[in-house]
């Protein structure tokens, strides 16, 4: 027969919990039980691994020392990580006995959060031992207490003894109807070596810094992209120049909306200066998308054909908005 106790305290010295659990050890070893405790202060880098360590439990106690308020953090992570991994055909089978002891209020709210929990995970919950120790030294050193400490320690070995089934509990009807979460199988060897993992905070470290080296590059590839179309505009603009005038001076200001950029295209004399920036004296203002953008390099769309079809708009000096299609020869890929 094997008992595995979990214990969420802190360790200190002051917490009366302690002295309950080598007291209830010290019984349960008395009637040849195999008893190892597991203190979660302790094994907190590992919790998400513990629930492997029930399988071979006949039954366990899960005990806490409520400081302020509830359970606290490491008992909660140690109960998220028994609905998330833990074998709960076994748990079916499992005797649990909460032991929660308080140095304020609220130590009964803590055992209903235990007992409430266990039977969520489909677990046997036995009576356990809930008290406020308002003064340490009396509390153990008083033989009554210690009396009923010893009588649970023996309750518990009985029930696992006669495999006493308990009464049907409605938090057993509603975990059934919960949806299960998908059971993750993991070897002795993978389980060992994730505790290995979690438990190293220089491999964690190490991992996030290269998840955001990686959101990093992927920032910056997806920026040089742009930057390339960018740059592609004014190479695609400087290639198709083909003024049919030498002596030509016009000058379009292309606002190109999803970028926020304006393609600047200044024309003096026969000699084309294509840039980004801002020409608010230019002849012709548009406003257009960057796919409308695409379209008119690729010749695919003529710059007045899609201000004809409104998809772009323009103003000013229309003589020049006519002037585009034939300065550059984009269209003649058509």
């Amino acid at each position: 027969m094997k008992v595995n106790i979990y214990y969420g305290g802190r360790g200190l010295i002051e917490d009366s919990t302690i002295y309950v659990l080598n007291k209830m050890t010290e019984v349960l070893e008395e009637l040849r039980v195999d008893v190892e405790r597991y203190n979660l202060y302790e094994q907190k880098n590992n919790i998400a691994t513990m629930p492997n360590t029930m399988k071979e439990a006949d039954a366990i106690i899960l005990a806490v020392n409520v400081e302020w308020i509830g359970i606290g953090g490491y008992m909660q992570q140690f109960l998220d990580a028994c609905y998330l991994y833990a074998d709960k055909e076994r748990m079916r089978k499992s005797y649990m006995m909460p032991i929660v002891i308080s140095n304020t209020y609220g130590e009964k709210e803590a055992q209903l959060t235990l007992t409430k929990s266990w039977e969520f995970l489909n677990g046997i919950v036995v009576d356990g031992i809930c008290a406020y120790v308002e003064e340490q030294t009396e509390f153990e050193t008083n033989p009554d207490y210690a009396a009923v400490i010893e009588k649970k320690a023996e309750d518990l070995y009985r029930m696992i003894q006669k495999r006493t089934k308990p009464f049907p509990s409605s938090s057993h009807l509603f975990s059934r109807m919960m949806p299960s979460t998908a059971k993750i199988e993991l070897t002795p060897q993978e389980s060992e070596q994730l505790s290995v993992y979690v438990s190293d905070d220089t491999y964690v470290k190490k991992q996030k810094e290269d998840i955001e080296e990686l959101a990093q590059l992927f920032k910056g590839l997806m920026k040089g992209s742009e930057e390339e179309k960018k740059e592609e505009y004014i190479k695609s603009f400087t290639e198709k120049f083909d003024p049919k005038e030498a002596g030509i001076t016009v000058s379009y200001a292309l606002q190109i909306t999803d970028l926020k950029k304006t393609l600047i295209v200044d024309i003096i004399e026969g000699k084309l200066n294509c840039y980004y920036g801002e020409k608010p004296d230019a002849e012709v203002i548009a406003k257009l998308t960057k796919d409308n953008m695409d379209k008119i390099v690729e010749g695919r769309s003529t710059f007045q054909g899609a201000f004809m079809s409104g998809e772009i708009s323009a103003k000013g000096n229309f003589k020049a908005l006519r002037a585009f299609d034939q300065v550059f020869s984009f269209h003649k890929l058509i």
